[in-house]
């Protein structure tokens, strides 16, 4: 247990899109605005994608990064965190070009491949926006998130080992947690670890809260002291098990990526709101909020001047 809570905030992801919520920041002035606005709402981690600015697409291109990223950097001290999951649909070489052209202070990597299915969302979907999105939404029941043993060692060596790059270890079930155990007894991963455990996505483990104290009891048998738990869930269960970590002395993660409403009916307006809300809650509970440089410090992160 940590004294300190670290927020992390999700800001736009590969999988929601323009035409789901006009919230979603699509350019890189809007993933620019919202990241520092979710930043000085308490965000100490911003976890970031890049999307086409015409059409609102994921897109693996360093150099739409290029465009958001300096401003997010001059506004803020937040630690930035590249996406290396990018979306199922993109080769593993452009899911790492980013985080190889950034040498970000962390990058996200996901620790095993599955089934991440989010086709049922396109029945709500009133009015599409663009010709690429219904086929995305719909055709991810035929797609496999590939994350293979062989992708993920690429991923620690190309950007742990030549960049010092480290890492949010995002678990999306029990074996994820072994899988992690496994690169960790190879020498390839080095403590503390970020252990990020995820619940509710279509294909992973669900959002129910015993499977939150299931994954927490195992990551602490697993990694004891060598690891720091995070939590996040998607769509509707977002805020209740944000709670359930805060309680549970963990780390939470909140953003429109895991969810585009701030509560039942209610969308959020951004980012920034749910990042509110999250440290509302927290603060309610008795946990004190990590700053970047806290939050450094608990994941032997590099530093910005480095």
């Amino acid at each position: 247990m940590s004294r300190k809570t670290i927020i992390s905030c999700a800001v736009t992801g590969s999988i929601h899109i323009p035409s789901m919520s006009d919230a979603l920041p699509v350019t890189p002035e809007e993933i620019a605005r919202q990241s520092v606005d979710a930043a000085r709402a308490g965000a100490a981690i911003l976890h970031l994608h890049a999307r086409d600015p015409r059409t609102g697409r994921p897109s693996p291109d360093p150099e739409v990064f290029a465009k958001f990223l300096p401003t997010i950097t001059a506004e803020t001290d937040a630690v930035i965190n590249i996406s290396t999951g990018g979306s199922a649909d993109m080769a593993v070489a452009d899911r790492l070009a980013a985080a190889k052209a950034h040498a970000p202070e962390l990058a996200s990597l996901n620790m095993g491949s599955m089934n991440f299915v989010f086709a049922g969302a396109a029945d709500r979907v009133q009015t599409w926006k663009h010709d690429w999105e219904e086929p995305y939404v719909r055709g991810s029941s035929n797609r496999i998130f590939a994350n293979t043993f062989d992708q993920i060692e690429r991923t620690l060596r190309e950007l742990g080992d030549g960049l010092g790059v480290r890492f949010e270890f995002e678990c999306y079930d029990v074996g994820h947690l072994y899988t992690l155990a496994h690169f960790l007894d190879r020498g390839l991963v080095r403590p503390p670890l970020l252990v990020q455990t995820i619940f509710g996505v279509l294909g992973g483990i669900g959002a129910d809260l015993d499977n939150f104290r299931h994954m927490a009891t195992i990551a602490d048998r697993l990694f004891g002291d060598a690891h720091q738990l995070s939590c996040f869930a998607a769509g509707k269960h977002q805020m209740s098990f944000m709670t359930a970590a805060g309680l549970a002395g963990g780390h939470v993660r909140v953003g429109l990526e895991d969810s585009l409403y701030l509560e039942r009916g209610r969308p959020a307006a951004s980012n920034a709101e749910q990042v509110d809300k999250a440290v509302r809650i927290l603060r309610e509970l008795g946990r004190e909020i990590a700053t970047p440089n806290e939050a450094r410090a608990l994941l032997a992160l590099r530093g910005r001047n480095r």
